[in-house]
């Protein structure tokens, strides 16, 4: 049987054929899972079998869809004990291709565009997806048409523009990007000219790809899973990826029945799921003029509201928001104690990790995964601009032609 075997809606349960593109289900919009024949992968798919191979996320191919991958070597980021906490862990997503976790949805994405002959992707995108689609679509031979807002870190338009994408920069936040996509796909030559939208959840793929993370922690660990994981939450796509995969997991008798209290983190200036989270709602409203310097945390209104807010409820976990300021603490605090300069959303996951150990949702002995979702190198910039914390630049001096030490 092909992989994936078919797609499941996950609001109605429908199922629809993965032979060919599909967005959202056209019954209600919910998001598409990849479903597979888990009873036959598990067949020849073990633990044991995974060992011999290269430590790239598609040692899972298995149950991965079935075609010629587009990589740049994603995955397989290290997770790194922390010198301050015993029982803490980082996984650090700044080590992949563009410097960001989102390198694996992505590939898988472009894997699938390439796969079914699609022509030219697009995508609205705070930062770093933008420049992660621009390098797997390079690598594919397929043009990127990419939608960002104009206050974008410089690395991700930089990046875009060496990778050749077509970017068009707009005065607002993702959501803004997004209505000018929708814009364009009422234009005539949308489907006749093989355009396709990738955005956050509006494809069954990017999930795929994320989902790696969750058999990449478990098998780190030992094939055990942690008590906690604490991961920085935009559009959320890897909550719903690494959630799968432990279903996944346990069918295919990697793990059984545990799960992992899984914490949402967001910035307080651009928190909806915090708060429909505190409300008890079940899905999410629109932030209101959403404004944080963790670009990747100004997300408005993730598309995949009812499935974050499900996961929080089922594995008993929860959400909440940290400030800018105390997200660059963190920054600058792993930086010198833990030697990872992270990017500020993957920094947020240490400022909630040191709020749920005060407040004792944690305890000294659980072991917790916290996810650095990118390299800090891509905001530098931006944290020039906002750590005040930061070392004084040095006066220029004028030295003539000398050469050496002064």
């Amino acid at each position: 049987m092909p992989r994936p075997a078919h797609l499941e809606c996950t609001r109605c349960h429908e199922h629809y054929p993965a032979d060919r593109p599909q967005t959202v289900c056209p019954k209600d919009g919910g998001v598409l899972y990849a479903r597979y024949d888990l009873a036959a992968i598990k067949q020849t798919f073990t633990p044991a079998s995974i060992l011999p191979l290269a430590p790239t996320m598609w040692r899972y191919d298995a149950v991965l869809p079935e075609a010629p991958p587009a990589t740049l070597g994603e995955g397989f980021t290290p997770l790194l004990r922390s010198r301050e906490f015993p029982n803490v862990f980082i996984k650090d997503e700044g080590l992949n291709p563009t410097g960001s976790f989102k390198a694996r949805g992505l590939s898988v994405a472009v894997t699938m565009a390439r796969h079914f002959g699609l022509k030219k992707l697009v995508i609205p995108s705070a930062g770093n997806a933008a420049s992660a689609l621009a390098a797997y679509a390079a690598a594919a031979g397929i043009e990127a048409h990419i939608f960002m807002p104009k206050d974008v870190p410089l690395a991700n338009r930089v990046e875009c523009d060496y990778y050749g994408a077509h970017v068009t920069l707009v005065d607002g936040l993702i959501s803004d990007c997004a209505r000018k996509i929708a814009e364009l796909k009422e234009k005539p030559d949308w489907s006749r000219d093989g355009w396709f939208d990738v955005s956050t959840t509006k494809e069954p793929y990017r999930v795929e790809g994320k989902k790696t993370m969750g058999y990449e922690v478990a098998e780190q660990l030992g094939w055990k899973l942690p008590e906690g994981i604490i991961y920085p939450t935009g559009g959320g796509v890897g909550l719903l990826g690494m959630w799968k995969a432990f279903d996944e997991m346990e069918q295919l008798g990697f793990i059984g029945s545990e799960r992992p209290y899984m914490i949402s983190v967001q910035s307080a200036g651009c928190a909806p799921v915090v708060k429909a989270w505190d409300e008890g709602r079940d899905s999410i409203e629109m932030w209101s003029n959403a404004s944080t310097l963790a670009a990747g945390l100004r997300v408005p209104k993730p598309y995949a509201d009812y499935l974050i807010l499900d996961i929080l409820k089922q594995s008993g976990g929860l959400a909440l928001a940290v400030t800018d300021s105390e997200i660059l603490d963190a920054a600058r605090h792993w930086a010198k104690v833990e030697g990872i300069f992270a990017a500020p959303e993957g920094a947020a996951s240490l400022t909630a990790y040191r709020k749920l150990l005060a407040s004792e949702f944690f305890t000294p002995d659980d072991t917790v995964v916290l996810f650095n979702t990118g390299s800090g190198l891509k905001y530098l910039d931006v944290l020039d601009t906002h750590d005040v914390g930061r070392a004084p630049t040095p006066a220029s001096r004028a030295i003539g032609g000398i050469i050496g030490p002064y």
